[in-house]
């Protein structure tokens, strides 16, 4: 006799095909509304009530969770399930790593099947525990592979190497245009931002955001919010360049806005915050304060970044938010709390000299050199590559020795440091921040001609207009006709064509306009004036009508300062008694004759034997 054929509890259960029909209509649902993926967890719930081994359904609720980014509730299923013949090892690598166990991501991936996805997860995984040099090699060998957003990783892990100088050529080699996508064209402008090619990037990152923008406009799907957060990362970032660039105004006003208006993620704000602050520098110093308090952990005390913020941001910018904390805690004069932070950075820092300059800027506001001079020794022996030539190390020993007087001194350290970094062939050159200050420095202290020279070399290579400002300003002073051809570079101001500036320049200064045009302008500001002031608000029950009798113009006066006071009268008869208790005046006896001076001595011979009690009442009167 034949076996019977074993049934599919699927098929046989009415209530088990319901179950997974809906759970198909809400997973096809999911890709238009993100919410479906919480009743696709129910749904799969439902199913595991009737068959709790059911693989589909346990597959269905662990992609669903992931989906929802509830990584540690799929963990979860998943080592609950463990024992089950279900293969969810790529799902629990995944899982480690958006939770930021990276190790333990990485040891899951063992005994996976190598393909594609398995090594693209790899390679990020790699990146993360920071061996970009390993992690560009997978994301080559998978270069031939058709993945979605490779070549978008690609980039992003070459500028984490440090081989942003390569990131074009690696694009030429895939055949792919930087301008492809809104997020090869942004990771693409942050390779020219590491190269110093701050012209070249603000374009493509212009590009970049015009491409944005044509997406949230097109797409109609769920992921419109993600799209506004890049909208939001792509500005900041292009802020950044045009900051450096020297086009403030509109790099203030993009930071301004994203703050204000809160748009993009917690990255996004935090660094809008730093670079808005350092802009600032100490100016409104308050309100700095104000906006770091954004950043930090609500229930601690002391300045702690958000756990989201530190889990996002690089090493890097982390150190940038707490030296401009710092920074502006010293300006505000609130040292107890700049030593406090102070403290803790070179723990959360180990390998940054940051934290020893910091140090030394204590110990200068304490007015002890010195002391900090020696630190900074100390700091060079101990990181002679990263600290000798850095743009903070120079600036503080420079600010050390311009304190002391050796101007000599701090531009010789200023040239040393030039040119150590034109001989470096490190890509993050420290060019462009060291020559500006480098120029200033000369300038304010006499040295036209060697500042001119510095503002030139920027401008030629850096296309910087604060730049350009300074050396027109410093060929003024040394070379005229060199200051005219290059200020034909500036931007004209609107409003001023018309102007002659050499009849300007002979007039004696502004005249006030004559004639009837004069007196009608007046007249018009008179009446703006009038219609300005507000009317006087009258006490409760008077009529400005009949306001009747003026009020005493003295009324705010003492009473003694008065015209009308009247100091009252002392009674010297007290001052006259003189003798024994009880005694009378004679000659005031005899002076008068009044009724009331013969009651008066009539009282006191009646007084003379009584108590002293009874005298005391009457000496009060």
């Amino acid at each position: 006799m034949a076996p019977k054929s074993k049934e599919n509890p699927k098929t046989s259960n009415p209530a088990i095909e319901d179950l997974f029909s809906s759970l198909n209509k809400h997973i096809k649902g999911s890709h238009t509304q993100r919410s479906e993926f919480e009743q696709v967890v129910k749904v799969a719930d439902q199913v595991l009530s009737i068959l709790p081994s059911d693989e589909d359904a346990i597959r269905c609720k662990v992609v669903a969770l992931i989906e929802a980014k509830k990584f540690n509730d799929a963990l979860s299923v998943i080592n609950l399930f463990h024992k089950l013949p279900i293969d969810l090892g790529f799902q629990k690598a995944y899982c480690l790593y958006r939770l930021k166990k990276f190790d333990e991501a990485f040891v899951s991936l063992n005994g996976l099947k190598r393909d594609s996805k398995t090594l693209l997860l790899e390679a990020q995984i790699l990146n993360r525990l920071g061996k970009t040099d390993a992690c560009v090699d997978m994301y080559q060998k998978l270069s031939k592979s058709k993945i979605e957003w490779l070549e978008v990783n690609l980039v992003a892990a070459l500028i984490a190497a440090g081989k942003a100088s390569q990131v074009l050529k690696a694009l030429e080699g895939l055949k792919i245009k930087p301008t492809t996508t809104y997020q090869l064209a942004y990771n693409t402008a942050c390779s020219l931002i590491e190269n110093n090619n701050y012209a070249d990037a603000e374009q493509l990152l212009l590009t970049a955001k015009r491409i944005c923008q044509e997406t949230v406009t097109d797409d109609k799907s769920s992921d419109l919010a993600y799209i506004e957060t890049d909208v939001a990362s792509i500005v900041v970032q292009l802020a950044y360049v045009q900051q450096v660039l020297g086009k403030t105004q509109e790099s203030t006003s993009s930071y301004v806005d994203i703050i204000k208006r809160n748009l993009g993620d917690e990255f996004t704000l935090a660094v809008a915050v730093n670079n808005l602050v350092a802009f600032k520098g100490s100016k409104d110093i308050s309100d700095g304060l104000r906006k770091f308090d954004r950043l930090k952990e609500k229930d601690s005390q002391n300045f702690q970044l958000s756990q989201a913020l530190d889990a996002k941001l690089s090493q890097k910018n982390k150190e940038a938010i707490y030296a401009n904390r710092f920074l502006l805690l010293l300006h505000a004069n609130k040292m107890d709390q700049a030593r406090e932070l102070c403290a803790a950075l070179p723990g959360m820092f180990p390998e940054s000299v940051v934290p020893t300059l910091l140090q030394a800027a204590v110990l200068v506001r304490e007015n002890k050199a010195a002391k900090a001079e020696e630190l900074l020794g100390q700091c060079a022996e101990k990181f002679p590559e990263k600290s000798k030539h850095l743009p903070a190390t120079v600036s503080t020993i420079v600010a050390l020795k311009e304190r002391a007087g050796d101007n000599d001194g701090a531009s010789a350290v200023l040239d040393s440091a030039i040119k150590w970094w034109s001989n470096s062939m490190t890509e993050s050159n420290k060019l462009s921040v060291l020559m500006p200050e480098a120029a200033a420095f000369k300038l304010r202290h006499g040295q036209e001609e060697e500042a001119s020279r510095l503002y030139e070399e920027i401008v030629k290579n850096h296309s910087s207009i604060d730049a350009l400002v300074g050396l027109v300003t410093t060929l003024a002073h040394v070379n005229v006709e060199k200051a005219e051809t290059y200020e034909k570079q500036l931007k004209p101001l609107p409003g001023l064509k018309a102007v002659d500036v050499d009849n300007l320049e002979k007039t004696s200064g502004a005249k006030p306009i004559e004639g009837t045009a004069a007196s009608s302008s007046q007249e018009e500001v008179k009446k703006e004036k009038a219609k300005r002031k507000r009317k006087p608000k009258y006490p409760k029950g008077f009529d400005p009508a009949n306001p009747g009798p003026p009020p005493d113009p003295e009324r705010w006066l003492p009473r003694r300062d008065r015209s009308s006071y009247r100091p009252k009268r002392k009674d010297k008869r007290a001052a006259q008694i003189r003798g024994s208790q009880g005694a009378v005046n004679k000659d005031k006896q005899e002076a008068s004759t009044s009724k009331s001076n013969q009651a008066a001595s009539s009282k006191a011979n009646t007084a003379a034997p009584s108590s002293s009690k009874v005298s005391k009442k009457k000496s009060r009167r």
